[in-house]
């Protein structure tokens, strides 16, 4: 099959670098001589056939820009058949020969629903500030709302300090722990709270009363939000330790902001790596990256798999956290 027109969609929650997947993808397909249209507003825009023609101008100044210039948004549609029989009547209509999904594993799982309905050649490019998708080590976003959260957190374990107070701080991860692990671990934080690990508040309070015994006079407590009700853990502190305990949920302000010098490489990588994927013949698959390498991955493996939590990571948390 002759490529000829690449389409792009950036799908489900957003992502910083994902302006700089979609540039690196645009300006690779020009050079390869690829006309490049691009779906506004994710999915929805696909089934309301809404998009826009991408050329290397239409992509320039977008590489330090947070968030996606192409919009995005949850579509339930792509859940039902008559949805992915749609978008798949918009894809053939508007003669595409491939398909580019940015986005993480609910768009992924929608994007192999459309392959096997088109037959249509898919790449997804991993943009989550979760990284929770198997067979990458990491994605787009990831490190930008890593860095972002333990920005917020330095600040707040200087007020910590200067009260004598505990903070326990949410941060996302609504099923997963990966970014209240590495924020954890870099913020210097006595205790890290994340769903793959079960955790009892008695032995909470008692290692920051531990803390407290040995000279620390402050606490900083990274929770990922799918750890537990964070309100509830706050209080249950306060009660059974009688430290003065605050909450802060840094919330939606991780998705924000100028993506991190790595975040916008791997985007880079990744972006280009999904047209020559496409025109060496992938039919369904994702650009993941392992030990530095860019490497494709079955698109079916990486979202009908749990990617595993870093265990040794865990443990060097539990010991430096004294």
């Amino acid at each position: 099959m002759v490529m000829k027109l690449i389409a792009i969609a950036t799908t489900g929650g957003d992502a910083p670098g994902m302006n700089a997947a979609i540039r690196a993808a645009v300006r690779t397909a020009v050079a390869e001589n690829l006309k490049v249209i691009g779906f506004t507003r994710g999915y929805a825009g696909l089934l309301a056939d809404e998009f826009v023609p991408l050329d290397s101008r239409a992509v320039g100044g977008m590489i330090h820009r947070g968030g996606t210039f192409l919009k995005t948004s949850r579509a339930e549609a792509m859940k039902s058949e008559d949805g992915i029989s749609k978008a798949t009547y918009v894809l053939r209509k508007n003669g595409v020969d491939g398909l580019i999904v940015i986005g993480g594993d609910g768009s992924f799982r929608a994007a192999c629903d459309l392959y096997r309905s088109s037959g249509i050649p898919t790449v997804g490019i991993p943009a989550t500030i979760d990284n929770d998708l198997v067979g990458t080590d990491t994605t787009i976003g990831f490190d930008t709302a890593v860095n972002t959260a333990l920005e917020a957190i330095d600040k707040i374990r200087d007020t910590a300090t200067s009260h004598e107070r505990v903070f326990v701080i949410e941060v996302m991860g609504h099923n997963r722990g990966f970014i209240a692990l590495e924020v954890g671990i870099g913020a210097g934080a006595e205790v890290i709270l994340i769903p793959e690990v079960k955790y009892d508040t008695e032995v909470v309070c008692q290692k920051l009363e531990e803390s407290y015994d040995i000279g620390k006079k402050s606490g900083i407590i990274v929770m990922a939000e799918g750890a537990g009700n964070c309100m509830d853990v706050t209080e249950a502190i306060g009660e059974k330790t009688g430290f003065e305990v605050r909450l802060v949920r840094l919330g939606h302000v991780q998705r924000g902001g100028s993506p991190t010098a790595y975040s916008r490489l791997i985007a880079c990588k990744m972006g280009a790596a999904s047209i020559r994927f496409l025109l060496d013949g992938k039919k369904k698959d994702m650009t993941g990256i392992q030990a530095g390498q860019i490497v494709p991955v079955d698109l079916e493996y990486a979202t009908a798999t749990n990617k595993p939590i870093d265990e040794q990571l865990y443990r060097l948390a539990l010991m430096l956290a004294v």
